[in-house]
């Protein structure tokens, strides 16, 4: 795995909906994140995106990987408000976080622009560790994006799995990581 991936920028978030409390990528680390940015009026977004990511918050443990939407408005901003959104999540029966990004000067929001995502539908998936691993504009399919998930999913087995002394002579293992479905390796 290489450690070349960068950061994941601070979500810019004016208003949070299906979210007890505001979330942070700071709250999410040791989860893999998917990040949906949409828009209610784009047709690929309501067509593919939001039920794609429909299946992938129903697919995955809450527990590994935390599916969030980012309603990133830069057209047509008056019909797009938050209370139009929130009828249109209750609609569509969405019931993962949804943050809407914060506007900004030159009518790209603040995270989009941070993220450099080009419109919408994207989805950016960031690892265990808070860093970005995939981001992409446009319809990406079913297949793809679930083998991409449950990669970096995967991956807390060969990053919680340190080598470290057991009571075998010389040998160095992890029984304790054993569970009723086997022991990694």
């Amino acid at each position: 795995m290489s450690k070349n991936h960068p950061e994941a920028p601070a979500l810019q978030i004016s208003q949070w909906l299906n979210a007890e409390a505001d979330l942070t990528l700071a709250s999410l680390r040791g989860r893999v994140v998917v990040l949906h940015a949409f828009q209610m009026l784009c047709p690929a977004c309501v067509s593919h995106g939001l039920p794609q990511a429909k299946k992938m918050q129903q697919l995955f443990d809450a527990k590994d990987v935390a599916v969030i939407g980012l309603h990133s408005v830069f057209e047509h901003h008056a019909v797009m408000t938050p209370e139009a959104l929130k009828a249109f999540v209750h609609e569509y029966r969405l019931s993962f976080p949804i943050g809407i990004d914060q506007p900004s000067r030159g009518g790209i929001p603040a995270t989009m622009r941070e993220y450099q995502l080009q419109g919408t539908p994207s989805i950016v998936l960031i690892d265990r560790q808070g860093r970005i691993r995939l981001s992409h504009f446009g319809v990406i399919d079913d297949m793809v994006l679930g083998a991409a998930i449950g990669q970096l999913a995967a991956e807390v087995e060969t990053t919680t799995l340190i080598a470290r002394p057991s009571g075998d002579a010389g040998m160095v293992g992890t029984r304790d990581a054993c569970g009723e479905s086997g022991c990694p390796a």
